[in-house]
């Protein structure tokens, strides 16, 4: 503020000396008791070249803001008005402020304006290189704009002819056929679509086209081969002519010992007396894929999946994966020996111990792939069976019928297949029928031994499977399926039978 005064003070000095001619005795302020304020300022010793007064008249005016006159004693009375009494010193404080803001925002958008002129030089390359690449596409030697749609129409309808011809004749269900002709119905649509759309998407449609011709092409040969496998027998009967293929694996669960027991076997208990029975079993072996120490029995499916509700139970004497149950009862090879041994399930106990009659033992003659497991059990239609070897049948698979009570032979066949040759059994209506290895993604049904005619021969039915190594194999005659165990899991197939007995 005082440096307001002292720039109004030099002001007013300066107006009164360019006016007044006077003599400068120094200008003093003298209050008024009206407004405007009124400047005292004593008479000057010379006169201005500018102007002069006149005696008790008034002063010349050169300037608009202040007037003057002389007294009698030769005093210069000025009047100023002043606009206001304060100088604005805080208006000053706060234009500072703003114009220090507004700098700091200029610079802020100034660098932004940097930044985005070099995003926008980095963009203007990326789509030249863009530009560059679309001119190459439009280049090619194929042209998508010359397409034909007519013809990926007729395309399209030749689909639909062939899809209503194979639902008419299609055998089994139908959910696959019927989710094909929506799909080729949802082609047509995107068709008449694609008509106005760019032409590029051109490339997807041909995708989708030939994605849908591979898998008219699958279900066609899958009907072929379902053409030829009638309805499945009764269940618990052998009105058929035997097996002649069989369905993709059906992962049911991990054993419950986990992924390290990899050895083992499982099932669904069969009773002819009470053939739907659903007691499933699952005897996972150690890790040394050679002890059956304990087994699960669950009396549902659901349980078994879910891990509960189940009866664990102790053996400490089994041997190998080629353990079955039957009636309630399961059958096993006793540890480093040759005998069998019958254990009641309910309540847990060891019923019978027999001798299988010159059974080499100990790994002699196991399976290939597969250690330990030179006896193995069998269900089927007709009973309990046992497969093994001896040395009179040098290696050979021999193949007998059990009492399944006694756990005595009733009657024994000897077939030309070396049992370290195939890498599993299973019995059907009597019929053996032995697999091989053909690489880790596929078994094959390539032998059987018909006991009811001794006649034996060879078979190709592929047999997929989900894991490289299979442990055991066993057949439940209700439900025709095979359980399998497969590297720790438990895995089922549907078997498929000829229409007519041989």
């Amino acid at each position: 503020m005082s440096q307001g005064l002292g720039f109004l003070l030099a002001l007013l000095s300066f107006l009164c000396s360019g006016t007044v001619g006077a003599q400068n005795t120094g200008p003093t302020w003298v209050p008024s008791s009206t407004q405007p304020e009124v400047l005292h300022i004593a008479p000057w010793e010379e006169t201005s070249a500018a102007t002069s007064w006149g005696g008790g008249g008034a002063v010349s005016k050169p300037f608009s803001n202040f007037t003057g006159t002389v007294d009698d004693r030769g005093i210069c009375q000025c009047s100023v008005s002043l606009p206001d009494t304060t100088f604005p010193v805080d208006r000053v404080e706060r234009l500072e402020y703003t114009a220090h803001v507004l700098s700091e925002k200029f610079k802020t958008e100034l660098s932004k304006v940097k930044e985005y002129a070099q995003l926008i030089t980095t963009y203007e390359k990326r789509l030249f290189n863009l530009t560059v690449r679309v001119e190459i596409m439009e280049k090619d030697s194929i042209s998508y704009t010359e397409l034909d749609f007519e013809l990926i129409k007729i395309e399209v309808k030749e689909m639909t002819k062939l899809i209503t011809r194979l639902k008419e004749s299609f055998v089994g269900s139908k959910q696959i056929v019927v989710q094909l002709e929506m799909e080729i119905r949802n082609m047509t649509l995107l068709i008449e679509k694609l008509e106005t759309l760019d032409k590029n998407n051109v490339l997807v449609i041909r995708r989708e086209i030939l994605a849908l011709k591979e898998r008219l092409k699958e279900c066609e040969a899958q009907n072929e081969q379902a053409s030829l496998v009638p309805p499945a027998p009764a269940p618990g009967t052998c009105n058929h002519g035997g097996v002649v293929n069989i369905s993709r694996p059906s992962v049911v669960q991990l054993n419950w010992r986990g992924f390290s027991y990899k050895y083992g076997s499982w099932g669904r208990d069969y009773s002819p007396e009470h053939p739907n029975k659903t007691l499933y079993w699952v005897a996972p072996l150690e890790t040394n894929g050679r002890t059956l120490s304990s087994y699960r029995l669950y009396n549902t499916l659901d349980n078994l999946l879910l891990y509960t509700h189940f009866q664990e139970s102790s053996i400490n004497a089994g041997q190998g994966s080629g353990a079955t149950v039957y009636k309630n009862n399961m059958y096993v090879n006793w540890h480093y020996t040759g005998n069998i041994v019958r254990i009641n399930l309910t309540p847990h106990s060891v019923a019978v111990t027999r001798q299988l009659p010159n059974a080499a033992y100990n790994n002699r003659f196991s399976y290939a792939n597969v250690a330990w497991q030179d006896i193995d059990f069998a269900v089927d239609e007709q009973g309990l069976w046992v497969t093994y070897a001896t040395e009179a049948s040098t290696g050979n698979i021999v193949i007998s019928l059990l009492n399944d009570t006694s756990l005595e032979v009733l009657n024994t066949w000897v077939t030309k297949m070396y049992r370290p040759s195939v890498s599993g059994t299973f019995m059907v209506c009597g019929v053996l029928y032995a697999t091989r290895t053909l690489n880790t993604r596929m078994e094959e049904i390539f032998y059987y031994y018909d006991t009811n005619t001794g006649k034996e021969g060879n078979l190709a039915i592929p047999m997929p499977k989900m894991q490289e190594v299979v442990q055991s194999i066993n057949y439940h005659p209700y439900d025709q399926k095979l359980y399998v165990y497969n590297d720790g899991y438990l895995v089922n197939y549907d078997l498929f039978f000829q229409k007519e007995p041989k």
